[in-house]
């Protein structure tokens, strides 16, 4: 007869907020139950009747001496106690109450999974041990058990199951989930517990859908807090561990389904629609003629008029756990963005019948914060109110609804901030993209483009010209040598679109540099713009500087230059700081994590609160933002080479190594190294820098604490098989175009993996949102920053009828410039959603994973990580008070809060989340 059982502390003992019944625990109980054994043993074979004596026994217990043959006999014993003794465990599962189904009882699937419940076979549960069968050398035979509900409401259902588990089973190192339900299910955590209220529970964090098993027979497996390096992996999961990963890789075969798990490459081949409309068809990006980081795998079906482009269709596939709309309210910004697409855009294209008709004066401009637009009356129209509260407003009737926008915080603050040469300067070191000015380094300014095809490399700001500008302060040798020039340069990137942008009817496009003087003061003074367009087939090469002038028509030109210029760095921020920097080349590190990395690695455990949510915005981008004739192609310069002029600039310019902070600073010019190790500023009052620069320390020391946490040496780092496999993977597949590059880290110590993880970190929190969140504040007020230029500058033809219309009345040039009344209402409704912060978003310092709790020295090592970014809030509250930092303080500007680690739910300007979650 089995001996009584004992609570799970007495036998497991697992050790407090982790997830693991300790195989140490399990060695201490082995010794006890030897010792006794030994006791038991010895006293049987005495010639005396006296049992033997405490003493003794304790001594056993402490490890007492034996003989070989004792020693094998005590082991046999001992094998014969635990199996003897067992331990009742019950298993807590939290699960989510089905998503989307306002009735989850009805309907033939509703009714089988109620009967699943009904029978108690709601989940059938296994426990793992983390041991093998010291008979055999095998993994020991699994802990089977069906969960029943325990307790549900609306928002989650509790299961129960109860185990009896031998104390030879070891340490349980995983549980195996068969849902039998015939819908998917979103587990969040499994509790084992020893039943007698004891503290000493194992928590499995899950966090993730369940698939039915009639869609999938192959059972899910959940490891515990406690993370491993594959060399350190508790024998009886180590195939697991493996098999887990083979899982989630796939075959690369078929169409992906919404359940699967499956993460995998392809190239970006689903941009256009061909088969509805052969002008949307797109270049395939990805590969040597366009190249590009890859994206996830769908599978779908190729198109039939182009065969090399994937057949676009409703929702595009993502691996299921990247997808948590249905359930995480975190998805507030990407349900509302999709919501917003499919509802607000096409009210606004109905109210404003004309696409081509611009803003007939200023006054109208304001009208849309003042007055908004009446949206058409048609069905399903009161449901806006609800999508999106900030822009819907009701007038009376809840049918009778205006889309009216709140007025940016730079207008709020100073209406005609945008007009003034400082603001557009101070916008360059402070606004939303602060990462494109750059050091000049000689002078002329020199083209690297083909001469015979675009003609003379020497830029007209001559050096002349600039000492004209700057009033005869310095000779421009001596600016050039003190530092004191910065440049815009949008030249050589867009010039080999301008012919076949100007073919497209709506829009223009130049090649452009825009030079800046560094004052006296710490602020930047623009003094000239330059504007190329390269000779045609029909036309020759056009160029001309512009300078701020007194005079009226000078005046005016200016302004009509730094329109086209601020359109220019418009499309460079969206589609190439923005989208292509974060949201394109961060999605290769994912898949790869995914797919080379365990979730009981440390490393995965670190990086994945910075993967949330990014494969299914992506997504959600690749359907409506970045799609043919999608939202960015109808409102931005470049039209429907939007994604191409991306891939031009990933092919130049984008190199995994200086994505981290100091090495792109240093890229521009804005930085160098002294021989302290230590970066100094080339502009001293650089907010976006200044700022940048404590996020990234800050990061990096988490980093290196964490790291050096699990990686006792660079030997362990080098052998670590899963940690190389996914480094090799993100360079040879996840940014394949760019394998053979010589500038790729490698891993072998302890520097470089830290570098590389916060390079990750950085570019995924402080860089997206230093370009994301203050797009509303900065860009809502759309002459502030037009994203298209839709009519030449009236100088191209002096003898023109432009030239005779902007000379009678300059204003209505400028109105015709700026985007249509559709494109500008399209943007701003678009630009305010992604410049909102969901209600429960994650920031950086301010969430600890369950693993990090649970491990004493990396939870320390995450609270100094807090305490830090608390301290940056400070830092920069302080910096933003501070008047002789004029880029940041002063009469009507906008403190620089955009790297500001924390912030409340909407559109703020402020707040680090740890993710490109929108």
């Amino acid at each position: 007869m089995a001996a009584p059982a004992r609570p799970l502390s007495a036998v497991l003992t697992a050790s407090h907020g982790s997830s693991l019944f300790t195989a140490a625990a399990f060695s201490a109980s082995r010794r006890r139950l030897a010792a006794t054994a030994a006791c038991r043993r010895r006293s049987s074979g005495s010639s005396t009747t006296e049992p033997p004596t405490t003493t003794r026994c304790r001594a056993a217990g402490a490890g007492a001496s034996a003989s070989a043959d004792e020693a094998a006999a005590v082991a046999a014993a001992t094998t014969v106690e635990l199996e003897r003794e067992v331990i009742t465990v019950k298993a807590t599962v939290t699960a989510k109450a089905p998503p989307g189904v306002l009735l989850p009882h009805l309907g033939l699937t509703g009714v089988r999974d109620d009967m699943a419940d009904l029978l108690q076979r709601s989940l059938l549960l296994e426990l793992v041990s983390s041991d093998l069968d010291p008979k055999t050398g095998k993994e020991k035979q699994t802990l089977s058990s069906y969960a029943h509900i325990l307790r549900r409401n609306a928002a989650k259902i509790t299961y129960e199951a109860t185990f009896t588990v031998p104390a030879s089973f070891g340490a349980i190192g995983a549980v195996l989930v068969e849902n039998e339900h015939h819908r998917e299910m979103f587990i969040e955590s499994i509790v084992l517990s020893d039943g007698v209220g004891s503290d000493d529970d194992a928590v499995f964090e899950c966090n993730s859908w369940v698939h039915s098993k009639f869609d999938n027979p192959q059972k899910r497996v959940f490891f515990p807090l406690k993370s491993y390096l594959p060399a350190r992996t508790p024998q009886g999961v180590a195939r697991l561990r493996k098999s887990e990963l083979a899982a989630v890789r796939g075959d690369g075969l078929g169409e992906r389904k919404k359940f699967d798990r499956v993460y995998d490459y392809d190239v970006y081949n689903d941009l256009g629609n061909p088969d509805h409309d052969q002008a949307t068809k797109r270049p395939v990006l990805g590969g040597k003629k366009h190249p590009y980081p890859r994206r996830c795998r769908t599978g779908r079906h190729r198109s039939k008029k182009d065969p090399s482009s994937e057949v676009r269709s409703s929702t595009v596939y993502v691996p299921r756990d990247e997808m948590f709309s249905d359930v995480k309210g975190a998805t507030f910004s990407a349900k509302t963005l999709r919501s917003a697409l499919h509802a607000v855009v096409p009210s606004i294209e109905t109210a404003l019948l004309d696409a081509k008709m611009g803003f007939p004066h200023f006054t109208a401009i304001d009208s849309l914060f003042d007055d908004g637009i009446k949206l058409p009356n048609q069905q399903g129209i009161e449901q806006l109110f609800t999508i999106v509260p900030r822009l819907i407003k009701a007038v009376g009737e809840v049918s009778d609804l205006v889309l009216r926008f709140e007025k940016p915080e730079l207008i709020n603050r100073d209406k005609f901030a945008w007009i003034r040469d400082e603001e557009f300067a101070r916008q360059t070191l402070a606004g939303l993209n602060p990462v494109s000015i750059q050091l000049v380094t000689e002078l002329p300014i020199v083209s690297k483009l083909d001469p015979s095809t675009y003609g003379s490399p020497d830029s007209l700001i001559t050096k002349e010209l600039i000492e004209g500008e700057i009033n005869g302060a310095m000779t421009a040798e001596e600016a050039l040598e003190s530092k004191k020039l910065f440049v815009l340069d949008y030249h050589d990137l867009f010039l080999p679109y301008v012919n076949r942008v100007r073919e497209l009817e709506g829009t223009t496009l130049y090649g452009s540099r825009t030079l800046f003087f560094l004052t006296n003061d710490g602020t930047l003074k623009p003094i000239a713009i330059e504007l190329t367009r390269p000779r045609s087939p029909t036309k020759p090469q056009w160029r001309r500087v512009f300078v701020h002038r007194s005079d009226a028509t000078g005046s005016w030109l200016w302004k009509l230059a730094k329109a086209h210029v601020l359109a220019h760095d418009s499309g460079y921020h969206q589609l190439i700081s923005h989208w292509l920097r974060t949201h394109c080349c961060v999605e290769p590190y994912i898949i790869a994590a995914n797919r080379q990395l365990s979730r009981m690695h440390p490393i995965f455990r670190l990086l994945r609160p910075h993967f949330r949510y990014t494969m299914e915005i992506n997504a959600l981008a690749r359907e409506y933002l970045v799609s043919a004739n999608g939202i960015i192609e109808i409102t931005f310069s470049p039209g429907k080479y939007c994604m191409e002029l991306s891939s031009a600039v990933y092919d130049k310019l984008w190199r995994f190594d200086m994505e981290a902070l100091p090495a792109d600073l240093k890229r521009r010019g804005m930085a160098v190294e002294g021989d302290d190790g230590e970066l100094k500023l080339t502009i001293e009052d650089y907010p976006y820098a200044n700022d940048g620069l404590l996020v990234w320390n800050s990061i990096k020391e988490w980093a290196s604490d964490y790291v050096a946490h699990y990686y006792s040496s660079p030997e362990e780092i080098a052998g670590d098989e899963e940690l190389q496999g996914w480094w090799t993977e993100v360079r040879t597949k996840g940014h394949a175009d760019k394998k053979d590059e010589p500038w790729w880290p490698t891993l072998d110590s302890h520097e470089s993996l830290v570098h590389v993880l916060t390079t990750i970190m950085w570019v995924t929190s402080g860089h997206h949102a230093a370009v994301n969140f203050g797009q509303y504040h900065f860009g809502g007020y759309f002459p502030n920053r037009p994203t298209i230029a839709r009519t030449h500058m009236p100088v191209e033809n002096e003898e023109g009828k432009e030239m005779e219309r902007f000379m009678a009345r300059p204003e209505e040039t400028l109105l015709k410039t700026f985007p249509s009344q559709i494109q500008a209402t399209i943007v701003m409704t678009v630009l305010d959603i992604l410049s909102a912060h969901s209600p429960d978003e994650e920031y950086m310092g301010d969430h600890m994973e369950a693993a990090w709790a649970a491990e004493p020295m990396v939870h320390a090592a995450f609270e100094k990580f807090s305490g830090r970014m608390k301290e940056i809030e400070g830092t920069i509250d302080e910096r933003n008070a501070t008047e002789g930092l004029m880029n940041r303080c002063g009469a009507g500007v906008v403190p620089y809060e955009l790297l500001k680690p924390f912030s409340n739910a909407g559109v703020t300007g402020r707040g680090i989340p740890n993710s490109i979650s929108i």
